[in-house]
């Protein structure tokens, strides 16, 4: 089979490890097939496989027991469909790629993650998201999937036309393999990104709702310990650009913003970093595919240095619920690079952790310290508990499927999908059954 390699033996180091370099993938073999044809003859005649998409989940939900598939060989064939606002492609390419033919032909994504370097198939199975009180996560882009069952037979999924559809867009990689997505897009716009820092926790908890609807995007970066939330990061839709400049909007008329100091230089996340990797910022005017993810695409995040877990909660818990992590900060901040905390739109994607419910994410940007990290999960967890906080399914959690479960009112619906659609567990793993089918 074209593009065969070893995970053992043959096979590199990239190939056996994650992004973070903290997982070590166990599967026997991983396939990279160039074309639809060879997808369907490697999952048909595997015993068991998995989709591997760029490696950025810090936990084993991509592992398989038996073989890997990766589509990364696959030409990304993207297909703008004018008439319908859509762009079809293939499911391993990169938000990046597709970002920069969209934006070259007028057209634009509604939102992107942090980073631009991820897989859209792996995205948008594991409820990937960006930021906005009005943005779903980029499931929520989904109007159709094809799917390469374990049967190998080809399966095409639509918003309105599948009853199963809202069941397998965040669907963990076990229903089958996604080797094309269709994507709803709308018109280019243009965005500019204000940096304001050292805003008092104080102003930001009394005026939450107001904070987080300040811009399109919004993301504040916090360790969790002092009084003041370390930058609030506002990702603006504008109009009016002329000659690079754009009208400045009425919450950025000034060098203050809940309390906080306009940064007067581009900034990274981490104090100390050079934003050099970063999207520009200062309030300059530029597309939405450079502006409303945190990096550019041009510069590949090094890998080796992080772990990362993400936490939801219905919006109106999000104020109780960060009085809870501060109370932690003694056990967190020693422990942690970053925190980031986003809002997400409800939606009706049974396991997305937006399901029903506008939501916001508290994000941890670990040290590589894993050890350390599963041993205050657990305690994290519980912090949570009262308000029902659903774990990134693509990052580091204590929680297991009898947990979990009880989190999303469509769980029992998606496990009869997954029986339905794959009823010889080729695609299980022990992810899936310690975390999903409580096996």
């Amino acid at each position: 089979m074209t593009g065969l390699t070893g995970l053992t033996g043959t096979g590199s180091a990239e190939a056996e490890l994650n992004w973070a370099g903290n997982y070590r993938y166990t599967a026997a073999a991983i396939h990279r097939p160039r074309t639809l044809e060879e997808v369907q003859d490697v999952v048909a005649g595997a015993a068991k496989i998995r989709a591997l998409g760029s490696r950025h989940s810090f936990n084993s939900i991509a592992d398989s027991p038996g073989s890997l598939i990766s589509l990364e060989n696959l030409e990304p064939g993207i297909r703008i469909d004018a008439a319908a606002r859509t762009v079809t492609v293939s499911g391993g390419t990169r938000y990046g790629t597709l970002a920069e033919k969209l934006e070259s032909n007028g057209y634009a994504l509604p939102n992107l993650a942090s980073l631009p370097h991820i897989s859209i198939a792996g995205a948008i199975a594991t409820a990937t998201h960006g930021s906005g009180d009005a943005n779903g996560n980029l499931a929520t882009s989904v109007a159709a999937l094809e799917i390469v069952a374990a049967d190998g037979t080809v399966h095409h999924l639509g918003r309105g036309s599948s009853p199963d559809f809202d069941g397998a867009v965040v669907g963990l990689g076990a229903l089958g393999v996604v080797t094309k997505v269709t994507l709803d897009i709308e018109p280019t716009f243009a965005v500019r990104q204000d940096v304001f820092e050292a805003l008092p926790w104080q102003t930001v908890l009394e005026n939450f709702d107001a904070a987080t609807a300040s811009a399109y995007s919004v993301s504040l970066f916090t360790d969790w310990s002092g009084d003041a939330v370390a930058q609030s990061w506002l990702k603006s839709r504008v109009s009016g650009v002329t000659g690079g400049v754009a009208a400045m909007e009425a919450a950025f008329a000034g060098d203050t913003h809940f309390g906080g100091t306009r940064a007067t230089v581009a900034r990274h996340p981490l104090p100390g970093v050079s934003a050099e990797n970063c999207t520009e910022q200062l309030g300059v005017p530029g597309p939405w595919s450079e502006r409303l993810a945190h990096f550019r695409m041009a510069f590949t995040p090094s890998s080796g240095e992080e772990l990362q877990s993400e936490f939801f909660v219905r919006r109106e818990h999000a104020v109780a619920a960060i009085s809870e992590l501060r109370a932690l900060s003694h056990r967190i901040t020693p422990l942690l690079h970053v925190s980031e905390i986003r809002t997400v739109a409800a939606d009706q994607l049974w396991l997305s952790t937006a399901y029903g419910q506008d939501s916001v994410g508290f994000h941890f940007t670990w040290k590589q310290l894993q050890a350390e990290v599963e041993e205050l999960l657990p305690v994290m967890e519980e912090a949570l508990a009262p308000f029902n906080a659903r774990p990134h399914w693509g990052k580091l959690f204590h929680a297991d499927a009898g947990s979990v479960a009880a989190l999303y009112p469509r769980f029992a619906d998606f496990k009869d999908l997954a029986e339905r659609m794959d009823p010889g567990h080729k695609f299980r793993n022990e992810f899936l059954a310690r975390k999903v089918f409580g096996e």
